[in-house]
């Protein structure tokens, strides 16, 4: 038959007993691994560990950061340094952690030098010097140490 379909010549189409082993597996919201990185203020460490989370480990985490006692803004240098290294900054500001007092965790990143109030199932302990107070090459090697530290969790994540 022309122009037509002729549904007795047509094959089969394959039966897939388990539809998930026929496509690549993809990272879903639900199967992205939450995040919080604390530090005292909210304004240094933990805002740069969430832009660098955010930005290289998008496809397996959610990044969110959080202070002991958050001051009233992103210090500048932090802000100053990321946008040196192309990381997105605009939307960083300081929060306490009663802001996250409902939501579940899987990984909690310490960076506070003190014991959190909050547990998860993974707590690590990044032991990070707070450069607030610092000059930018201070800065600048505090994000490069945190940014080291982000990617190797980004890693470990993804090879779980």
């Amino acid at each position: 038959m022309r122009g037509g379909t002729d549904r007795r010549s047509a094959p089969a189409a394959p039966v897939a007993s388990n539809v998930q082993t026929m496509r690549p597996a993809q990272t879903t919201p639900e199967t992205k691994k939450r995040v919080l990185f604390v530090c005292i203020g909210n304004s240094c460490r933990s805002p740069m560990a969430e832009a660098f989370a955010r930005v290289y480990g998008s496809d397996i985490l959610t990044a969110h950061s959080a202070g002991l006692a958050p001051a009233f803004i992103v210090q500048p240098l932090t802000k100053q340094v990321l946008q040196e290294k192309n990381i997105p900054s605009e939307d960083l500001f300081p929060k306490g952690l009663e802001v996250f007092r409902d939501e579940a965790f899987d990984v909690v990143v310490n960076m506070s030098g003190s014991p959190l109030p909050v547990s998860a199932p993974r707590m690590l302990v990044w032991p990070v010097t707070g450069p607030i107070g610092q000059k930018e090459p201070v800065y600048r090697e505090v994000a490069a140490r945190i940014e080291g530290l982000v990617m190797g969790l980004i890693l470990e994540l993804r090879s779980a």
